[in-house]
């Protein structure tokens, strides 16, 4: 049977990465739903990248923007975007591939093609959130990548349970309408990259470390 599996906030850290996709051993009628942040913190988001697009050869994927990915695409127009690249982590991302210009050349298709969610019968994956109240169809990408606590602390309306990355936790957090994966890889040295997955109506989660 085919799975749906969620990915966030991998930050650079390439390791973790492939040691969580060893885990998951995708299949070729799995889904794999990669949540954002892939570059900035850890050394290696070249190679995160270039591991997240090969496995679309595997099985179908679907890529969606995250906060990081939001700041480095405004930095070069937008001054806040700009401190924002460069302070949490841009230089480790501009140093792996070479320098900043190099992220565009090689990865800017990428980094431009990326969608703000992916949303099924049952679930909506998003990077961070959304503005509650708002419809779907009318919500705001800045919201969707950088919302926080006002929308993980108020139960929102949508017929999907919304499984969501960017603000981290010790472990995964299940509330009764979302759940967060985030759980602090690249921020914190011994957190892992922790995936989210659905397979015949059970739902469970499998992280790098273990």
């Amino acid at each position: 049977m085919s799975r749906l599996i969620a990915i966030t906030d991998i930050h650079g850290e390439y390791e973790k990465l492939c040691s969580l996709l060893n885990k998951i051993a995708p299949q070729k009628d799995d889904t794999i739903i990669f949540m954002g942040d892939y570059i900035d913190r850890g050394a290696k988001s070249k190679q995160v990248v270039d591991k997240v697009i090969s496995m679309n050869e595997v099985c179908h994927c679907e890529y969606l923007i995250g906060s990081h990915e939001y700041a480095l695409l405004h930095s070069n127009s937008d001054k806040y975007y700009e401190y924002l690249f460069w302070n949490y982590g841009g230089d480790a991302t501009a140093e792996c591939y070479g320098s900043y210009e190099n992220i565009f050349k090689i990865h800017g298709e990428f980094f431009n093609s990326l969608k703000p969610y992916y949303l099924t019968e049952k679930y909506l994956f998003i990077h961070a959130g959304i503005r509650i109240g708002i419809p779907l169809e009318f919500q705001n990408l800045v919201d969707m990548v950088y919302i926080r606590s006002e929308f993980y602390n108020k139960k929102h309306n949508l017929a999907q349970k919304i499984i969501f990355g960017h603000t981290e936790f010790d472990k995964p957090q299940i509330w009764e309408d979302k759940i967060c994966i985030d759980t602090g890889c690249g921020k914190y040295k011994n957190s892992p990259l922790t995936a989210f997955v659905s397979e015949n109506e059970t739902e469970y989660f499998i992280n790098s470390n273990n």
